[in-house]
């Protein structure tokens, strides 16, 4: 679930009113203040916005195999691992 919100006073207030339970873990990704209130447009060359995408999905947790490059073809075809 993803919400969004504010900061207001140093602390992030959730948009709706919403909540999290005390001890909720979060990963904050600042969204670029133009485009989020304004509806701007957003100056950023597509490589900006491809390195921030990568950041921020960086920063998620993934609970993908840590060989999945190298044995991609024993994950999707049931192959042996190489490695």
């Amino acid at each position: 679930m993803t919400y969004q919100g504010t900061v207001q006073n140093g602390l992030v207030v959730l948009q709706d009113g919403a909540t999290l339970p005390d001890g909720t873990i979060v990963t904050v990704v600042p969204v670029p203040r133009a485009s989020q209130e304004t509806g701007g447009s957003d100056t950023r060359t597509i490589w900006q916005k491809l390195a921030d995408l990568g950041r921020q999905v960086e920063s998620e947790p993934c609970d993908l195999p840590t060989d999945l490059a190298a044995n991609h073809d024993h994950y999707l075809h049931g192959l042996p691992k190489r490695q």
